[in-house]
């Protein structure tokens, strides 16, 4: 199985349903720590790119993911629009078509990078990367010991997930949570968790 258009836009259909189901969950964890507007801006994102898919005709799978990207930044405020933004956009910009195990998980990396890049964040300091670094590790080592694609999605989304547990203990050090100091310890990170979803989504639309 490779990673093709229809997937491209199954997987961000799959994404946009699933924020929908988890606005307020995510709503609830950013009040904790943040703006509370987390679940709300990428719900009215992703629901957004919804809309640009109906009238786009893509050239292939990464086109879907650029035109997501960018109607993410144009349409979500915060922190979470231009982040997710620039890392679909750099998925898209770096996906062949089709795009293999472990092209895709390169392609992750990228995206991975350019959020990294935008909001200066590093791992352990409670924020999105923090669920998609580990993410891009397990699909790179599944995708280099010869596991298929829905195999190395599963592995990825179980990586992020835990890495958004894994960021209740630490303490909030880049973005708005990190005006709590140790306050924000105790607290699973909204931007990590959305992460998961991510990933989770990867995985349910690779192993359809």
């Amino acid at each position: 199985m490779d990673f093709d258009t229809p997937l491209a836009e199954a997987w961000i259909r799959a994404i946009a349903a699933a924020v929908e189901k988890e606005q307020s969950r995510l709503t609830e964890l950013d009040s904790a720590i943040g703006d509370g507007d987390h679940g709300s801006n990428l719900q009215r994102g992703f629901a957004a790119t919804l809309t640009a898919l109906d009238g786009l005709q893509p050239t292939g799978p990464g086109a879907v993911l650029t035109k997501a990207g960018t109607t993410l930044i144009s349409k979500v405020g915060g922190a979470s629009g231009p982040l997710y933004g620039k890392a679909f956009r750099a998925i898209g910009a770096a996906l062949p078509e089709p795009a293999g195990p472990a092209a895709l998980a390169e392609a992750l990396a990228a995206g991975l990078d350019a959020v990294r890049a935008l909001g200066k964040a590093e791992p352990g300091d409670k924020t999105i990367v923090d669920a998609w670094t580990p993410a891009v590790a397990a699909f790179r080592t599944a995708a280099a010991d010869g596991a298929g694609l829905p195999e190395a999605a599963a592995a990825a989304a179980e990586a992020a997930e835990q890495g958004a547990l894994d960021t209740v203990p630490l303490q909030a050090r880049k973005g708005r949570a990190s005006y709590l100091g140790e306050r924000s310890i105790g607290h699973q990170d909204p931007g990590a968790t959305s992460t998961a979803l991510v990933f989770r989504t990867l995985a349910e639309v690779t192993a359809a």
